[in-house]
Formats: C-alpha cells, structure tokens, sequence
C-alpha cells in the first residue's frame, strides 16, 4: 500500500457506476480508465454500483479488463443487466460472482452490498426498485451481527422514494439499528443509477450518489446524435444520452473521523442537457460532468 493508505485507521476503495457497456461505444476504454487510476492510487478494493454489462459473450474483453485488477473486486447488480431477457442470476454467473446481496469486511469495517431488484407483487409497469421482505429480514440480521462501522451499497438510491420503493423504509431500519448500538454504526450508503453527483445526510446517515461513469440519460425528446452516423448506427441509445467526454469515478478514503470522496471532472460530449432544453432547474449542482470531491464527518 501507499504511504498515505499505510496510516493506522485508514481505508481506501475505488467506485464506478453505471458504466453502460451496453449503450456507450467506449466503455472498454472507459473502464480502462478507471483500472489504471485504481492501481495509481492503490486502493483496497473496488466496486461497481451497477449497469455494467450485460452477460452476452462479446462482453468477454470488457469483463476481462476488470477481472485484471488484481485486488478484491465487488459487483453490484444493476436494473439494467436485465435487459435482452436474461436474469440476474444469468449476470451474476458471468460476472464470477455468488449472491445477490451479501456482506464483507475491510479494514476493520463492514460493507453490505444490498439488490435493489426484488420484484413487489402490485408494482407498476417498469424496472423494479425494491428490497423485499426476506432481504430486509437478512440486513437487519447482518446489521445486528457486526460491531464494526458500516457503509452500504446498492444500485437505486435510498436517498428518496424515487430509487428505491422502500427506501424509507430502509432509512428507518438503519436509524433503528444506530439506536440499538447507541453510535452512527452505519455511516453512509453509495448509490449509483440516477447518473447525477451528491450526498446529502439524513437521519446522521450519509446518502452519497456516485455519477454514471459514461452519462446523463435524458431519453428520446432530446436525442442528439455526437459520434456520428456509424456509431449512433451501431449504439443507437447513446443519441438520448448526454456522455461525458471523460470517464467519471472515485476513490473513498475512510479514517476514524471522516469520509472523504476524490471524484473526477469533465466536461460534456457535445450539447449540454441545458443546451437541448432538458429541465435541469434546481438540479445544476447534480446534473453535472463530476463527481465532486468532498469530506464527510464520520
């Protein structure tokens, strides 16, 4: 390890999320971007927070760029690894990995990878965004059984009702269970899917959003073709996109009185949202070619 990730107490790990192999024409060399700065800044860890790709065997080559980083590596299950009728136990089996929420320990702390996926019986049409019982059963569980400060990750925010159905309801169970240990035991919750920046602390808890590593999707109203007819021939959905022109990740450093985020800039590929009368009032801060570094009081 560094210098730096020598110091008693400290741990650091890299996220990306919603890379989108799928839609964007250079997620291998966005990812590859993103393997390099992780052994620069030789972290512990990573994980991917979600849509990443989906298991069809021409992904082979972009998977095998992840799989070349030689430190523990954590996958997230996405809504969009669904997509061309396959299941999430079909993308964990190619990703090599084995459950579909699960936890570990690092550095003296406890991570909990949660699925965000669980269909509710009623739900309305669209991808589902909910954690059901028996999986709220198995956190509490989890929860209970560590001592250790704890973070989470999933793919919708539990930040609102608009990631995750419940995610109140998730909110609650976590406060509850500071309140049980008597300490902020669970510090803070990653998130990915939304493709906007920012944290926000509810309850003492941090709810920290992690950009798309490749764009903002905006949808068919506001299509703009930016790479060209053989590409947007090739990558149809790229054209309701706003890309980044440069890949978007971080690295958290956790110590014993503080989360610090190191995110990355760019710049839009082409037409702002704005630009394409995309409705971004009150979001400037969020819908943004970043993700902003900041330090967050543990």
């Amino acid at each position: 390890m560094s210098e730096a990730s020598r110091r008693h107490g400290q741990l650091r790990f890299g996220l990306c999320a919603d890379v989108h192999k799928d839609i964007m024409h250079d997620g291998e060399a966005r990812l590859w971007v993103f393997v390099e700065a992780m052994q620069r800044a030789d972290v512990d860890f990573v994980v991917q927070l979600g849509d990443f790709c989906r298991p069809y065997d021409y992904n082979r080559a972009f998977l095998s760029i992840w799989e070349g980083l030689d430190m523990p590596r954590y996958h997230v299950l996405g809504n969009h690894e669904v997509d061309g009728g396959f299941t999430r136990e079909q993308a964990l089996e190619y990703w090599g990995a084995e459950r579909r929420y699960y936890s570990f320990d690092r550095g003296g702390c406890h991570f909990v990878v949660l699925d965000g996926n669980d269909v509710r019986e009623g739900a309305p049409e669209g991808y589902p965004r909910y954690v059901a019982p028996d999986q709220l059963a198995w956190l509490r569980d989890d929860l209970a059984g560590t001592a250790a400060r704890t973070f989470l990750f999933s793919h919708q925010t539990l930040e609102a009702d608009d990631g995750l159905e419940n995610a109140a309801e998730l909110r609650n169970l976590l406060e509850a269970e500071n309140g049980r240990a008597g300490w902020n035991k669970v510090a803070a919750s990653f998130s990915g899917h939304h493709h906007i920046d920012g944290a926000v602390t509810l309850g003492g808890i941090h709810y920290i959003q992690i950009n798309s590593m490749s764009n903002f999707w905006m949808g068919e109203q506001y299509q703009c073709v930016r790479y060209g007819d053989e590409v947007d021939a090739e990558y149809p959905f790229i054209k309701y996109t706003a890309p980044y022109r440069d890949p978007l990740y971080a690295v958290v450093t956790v110590d014993d009185g503080a989360l610090t985020i190191e995110g990355v800039g760019s710049e839009w590929a082409g037409p702002s949202p704005a630009e394409l009368g995309y409705p971004v009032a009150g979001m400037e801060e969020r819908i943004a070619p970043r993700i902003a570094s900041v330090r967050l009081e543990l």
